[in-house]
């Protein structure tokens, strides 16, 4: 397997392990401060990466240079999920899973003022049908709703949250020196414990830690190690090896596999003309990884 194929396949598990992450936290999100629960959740995804990087030869002192680095990449990612778990207390898994769909767009853009990188004619098509499936779900199959744009407070927070998400990705090259994506990975979870603990240090003082419901332990075991430490070390490891855009491609598969969890966690389905939505993503994830002829 070569390493665009290996970046592939790391980018296939992170859309899955990704979607578990609106789920669960729409299940949490009501139950703790989204600063405070994030601030915790990075730092044990920096205790696991940092073992993982242990049990690969450790640490060297060059993999710290420029810190400055790791604060730039935390803070983004730790924006992105703070912001996510804020606008997950009033919007559905699957409606913010549709405006995750949104960051390729974005992606692409950041990507070409960043690293020049260009999109062909095909992926703008696929972008431009993501769009329009991911529009689909937002506002519901509900036309009435789209011409009036009438956007949830939840999705609109969570849109200014995916804007950090698509920087970070071209970023992450930008900044790299070098470092392996489990090292560049711990440091931007240390970046972003460190970030978010001087943004929600109050917050997490004032959380009553032993009276939280155990959805929400779940869910920080969750996060913290699934969709923090091994999405990060998978979304770095095919950053280095995929163009932007088509890493974030990835993203069109979310709503499926956020559908497939709430089925599985019994809450149902939605309704039938939202799924439209759902298929014009996928379709937008096969252009987009279609090999130019």
């Amino acid at each position: 397997m070569n390493d665009r194929a290996r970046g592939h396949l790391a980018m296939l598990a992170f859309s899955a392990l990704v979607a578990g992450s609106f789920s669960l936290g729409s299940m949490t999100a009501n139950h703790i401060d989204p600063a405070a629960f994030n601030a915790v959740r990075f730092l044990c995804g920096a205790v696991v990466v940092a073992a993982l990087v242990q049990a690969r030869g450790g640490f060297e002192r060059w993999h710290f240079r420029a810190p400055w680095r790791y604060l730039v990449l935390g803070g983004l990612f730790g924006s992105y999920f703070v912001l996510m778990f804020e606008g997950l207390k009033t919007a559905p898994p699957v409606s913010t899973a549709a405006v995750f769909t949104l960051t390729p767009i974005m992606t692409a853009g950041f990507g070409y003022l960043l690293l020049r990188q260009v999109l062909t004619a095909r992926m703008a098509l696929a972008l431009a049908i993501g769009g329009a499936g991911a529009l689909w779900v937002i506002f519901r199959a509900d036309l009435s709703a789209l011409m009036a744009l009438e956007v949830g407070r939840g999705e609109a927070v969570y849109f200014v949250g995916c804007v950090a998400h698509a920087l970070y990705t071209p970023m992450v090259r930008v900044l790299n020196r070098g470092e392996s994506a489990p090292v560049s990975t711990f440091g931007t979870m240390v970046g972003g414990a460190v970030v978010l603990f001087l943004w929600g240090g109050g917050a997490v003082g004032a959380t009553d830690w032993a009276a939280l419901p155990g959805i929400v332990w779940i869910t920080l075991g969750y996060t913290a190690v699934m969709a923090t430490a091994i999405t990060v070390v998978l979304l770095q490891f095919a950053s280095m090896r995929l163009p932007s855009s088509k890493v974030m491609a990835y993203t069109y598969l979310t709503p499926t596999w956020v559908i497939g969890w709430e089925v599985a966690l019994g809450n149902g389905v939605p309704p039938a003309l939202v799924l439209g939505g759902v298929v014009l993503t996928v379709l937008a994830l096969g252009l987009l990884l279609k090999e130019e002829g």
